[in-house]
């Protein structure tokens, strides 16, 4: 039996939720390890859709929500909500006493969980470590929280050797690929028709599925791109127009009301809060490309053999698959790329893509690692310099 027998696993957001999902299912069903779940951030205000709701749906015991308020999207509101997070989760932790506490990603609340874990001296495990996005503050949380952290779950060999130059020693970090993709094959998506329901909007010739983020470490700059990216859009014809609304960070309200300003203006647009996991893959099946600068287009849209237009920096400093196509923020920069990316022959060219991140099994190799530990993970750790025998 592994010394781990407890795992808390802290969910924000309807993203990592969606990627942490396939490790739920195998830690839940395996005698040997007790899951705590714990429900915290935007899961739990109604603005971005009350999506703890979702994961009761699926089936998951929650057993704590640790709610931290909201403040507003300014950099004041924010690192209010930070502040209560690591406040209230570190008083949690303490309770509870996990074995081990699972985190994925690079969010405010995710930083917030690592140092609360660290007060409250208990191990840490993160997901995705080693990535580098250059246009958003999880740049920075990303690579403080691999500090904090005890194993390291990466998604290629490329970070393996960044969380590496960090100072993590090699028998730590574990490439295991990108969690989310777990499953992706199997996953039962809805049909055309049984979409357009669900959305309340029917598909049209092309089909294009938007996500835009603030963009973090450019004061007042997410309104001047999300502007530019609307214009391309109001010039797409024949086209239907998907938005998932943003994460909750700085900005994010200004985005939401420009958002619904142009559903308004366009029939064939519509924005939604949350879709829930099936509905949302079912849009990347359907839709002609993803747009935006959220990760799930580089990530994720591989796997469907959909192209992303990848719009401004956000994500720049990812690996990166043959159908992502990059573009500055300006109307006529994204508006030639929706054009390339939804032409025939681009469509063509990659229909043999190969996603980097996709290795198979990720949540299968996690768990491995983790009933391999026969005894409890040190917490103390010595900076493992380059060159080291």
């Amino acid at each position: 039996m592994p010394m781990i027998q407890k795992i808390c696993v802290v969910t924000g957001s309807r993203a990592d939720y969606g990627l942490l999902r396939p490790l739920l299912v195998q830690i839940r069903k395996n005698r040997q390890l007790h899951l705590q779940l714990v429900v915290t951030g935007s899961h739990l205000s109604p603005r971005y859709g009350n999506t703890w709701r979702e994961i009761a749906q699926d089936g998951f015991h929650i057993h704590h929500k640790v709610k931290i308020g909201s403040a507003g999207d300014s950099e004041e509101g924010v690192a209010h909500s930070a502040g209560q997070a690591l406040t209230r989760l570190s008083r949690l932790f303490c309770r509870i006493r996990p074995d081990a506490i699972v985190l994925l990603g690079d969010r405010y609340e995710m930083l917030a969980a690592a140092f609360a874990a660290l007060i409250c001296r208990i191990p840490l495990m993160h997901i995705h470590g080693g990535e580098t996005s250059e246009g958003a503050i999880d740049e920075a949380i990303r690579h403080a929280i691999t500090k904090m952290s005890h194993l390291h779950f990466v998604s290629t060999p490329a970070y393996r050797r960044r969380v590496i130059q960090l100072g993590e020693a090699p028998r730590r970090v574990f490439v295991v690929g990108a969690l989310g993709l777990d499953g992706l094959c199997n996953q039962k998506l809805l049909a055309r028709e049984d979409l357009e329901k669900k959305l309340g909007l029917k598909l049209a010739k092309k089909n294009l599925l938007v996500t835009f983020h603030p963009v973090t470490l450019s004061p007042r700059e997410s309104q001047r791109q999300m502007r530019e990216l609307l214009a391309a859009l109001h010039r797409m014809k024949d086209t239907a127009i998907i938005f998932t609304m943003p994460n909750a960070d700085m900005e994010s309200v200004g985005l939401f009301r420009m958002i619904r300003k142009f559903v308004r203006a366009h029939p064939q647009a519509k924005a939604y809060r949350s879709l829930g996991r099936v509905a949302y893959l079912s849009c990347l099946r359907h839709a002609h490309a993803v747009v935006g600068n959220s990760s799930s287009g580089i990530l994720e849209a591989p796997s469907f053999r959909r192209p992303t237009v990848n719009v401004g920096d956000r994500q720049k400093g990812r690996i990166q698959a043959p159908s992502i196509i990059n573009c500055s923020p300006r109307r006529g920069k994204i508006f030639a790329a929706l054009e390339r990316a939804t032409s025939g022959a681009f469509l063509k060219k990659i229909s043999g893509v190969k996603n980097p991140y996709d290795r198979g099994g990720a949540a299968g190799k996690i768990m491995k690692v983790v009933l391999r530990q026969n005894k409890k993970i040190p917490l103390k750790k010595r900076f493992y310099d380059l060159g080291c025998a």
